[in-house]
């Protein structure tokens, strides 16, 4: 057999509190040299350090992180992971991260801004070196705190105004115009909404800018036909059912998002009503469900692949110390059949799933 010193050798085992032992100093000591923390003794520094060689300890990830400074980890704080916009968001961002040599954190905040303020607060205490938002809300203490106290931040989607950090996001306001142009064309004038909560910037930005589309037809919006949702398919049945309930119903529900769009979709057919027969329907945020429905959905589509890209990017460029850019990009309308298109065409498919 060949001897002990002619094997060959194997990767250490060696633990911090090994390092400790060996060196005559406490676990909290080894760790203070290894993040170089400057209240550690000359001697114990050097007596950890030799330590360290001899038997040829190597910190885990997380004790370099904290060594370096920087995790290559990125957080991720979604306001809900079963809208399948969110979800498409996560993807595209964690697979440019991937491709940038950064590891995705994902944290979804089910539209609470409890939830997303414990997020943020476990993603920070893990060291992570960016975080990017989609705020559920007008921005909490601690949300503010970390944004204003130097955080590497990226807003993606909404965003807190007042606040400076770079958002990425789609602008919705041209497709609003084209989806109200277009209802318009087709001889609707009772045009409903089911808006997204207030304290988001899209819940407020899509209902201002249907106000500002349906106005220039000289088409008023009662209250009676704004309905307050929350992004969620819930509320789009309850706001529907009251819609359906009005002595003069709308002629027409637009969604503020695909959750709520789907909701209102079951109210309206639980009542034994048919789209577009009975009542048109249109959303914002196209999903791929939207063509296999009957009948397919006119919807607005934001280009989500390239707004998660771009956020990563801006972000990663913060961590790096490069100037990072805000980014929006258009959303555009996507024509299909529940609005009371004709059935001579077909309707026109989603862009962003061929934008990957």
């Amino acid at each position: 057999m060949p001897s002990r010193s002619s094997m060959p050798s194997m990767p250490s085992s060696a633990s911090i509190k090994d390092v400790a032992a060996a060196a005559g100093v406490s676990v909290a000591t080894v760790s203070r040299v290894l993040n170089s923390h400057p209240s550690v003794s000359p001697d114990a520094r050097a007596r950890v350090m030799a330590a360290v060689e001899s038997l040829g300890y190597r910190p885990n990830a997380v004790a370099r992180s904290l060594r370096t400074d920087q995790t290559r980890t990125l957080g991720l704080v979604i306001s809900d992971v079963l809208n399948p916009y969110f979800t498409e968001l996560a993807r595209s961002v964690e697979e440019e991260a991937r491709a940038l040599g950064y590891s995705v954190i994902i944290g979804n905040a089910d539209e609470r801004p409890d939830l997303q303020d414990h997020h943020v607060r476990t993603l920070l205490d893990r060291r992570i070196d960016g975080l990017l938002v989609s705020p559920t809300d007008g921005g909490s203490p601690l949300m503010l705190g970390a944004a204003r106290g130097g955080t590497p931040m990226v807003f993606v989607d909404r965003w807190i105004p007042g606040v400076d950090v770079p958002v990425v996001r789609s602008d919705g306001r041209a497709a609003i115009r084209d989806l109200v142009a277009h209802l318009h064309r087709l001889g609707h004038r009772r045009l409903a909404i089911i808006a997204g909560p207030a304290a988001t910037t899209t819940g407020s930005e899509r209902v201002a800018a249907f106000r500002d589309a349906l106005a220039s037809y000289a088409i008023e919006l009662p209250d009676a036909y704004i309905g307050q949702g929350d992004f969620q398919a819930g509320s789009g049945r309850r706001v529907t059912d009251g819609f359906l309930d009005l002595p003069e119903p709308p002629e027409v529900v637009f969604a503020a998002d695909n959750l709520m769009a789907l909701g209102a979709l079951d109210a309206i057919r639980a009542r034994g009503l048919r789209v577009p027969d009975d009542i048109a329907l249109a959303a914002f945020d196209d999903i791929p469900w939207f063509v296999h429905t009957d009948p397919p959905i006119t919807a607005i589509a934001q280009p989500t692949g390239e707004l998660g890209r771009a956020a990563v990017r801006a972000l990663v460029d913060r961590i790096e110390g490069r100037p990072p850019a805000s980014v929006t990009l258009p959303a555009h309308l996507v024509v299909r059949h529940s609005c009371g298109e004709p059935r001579t065409s077909p309707p026109s498919p989603s862009m962003e799933r061929r934008s990957r």
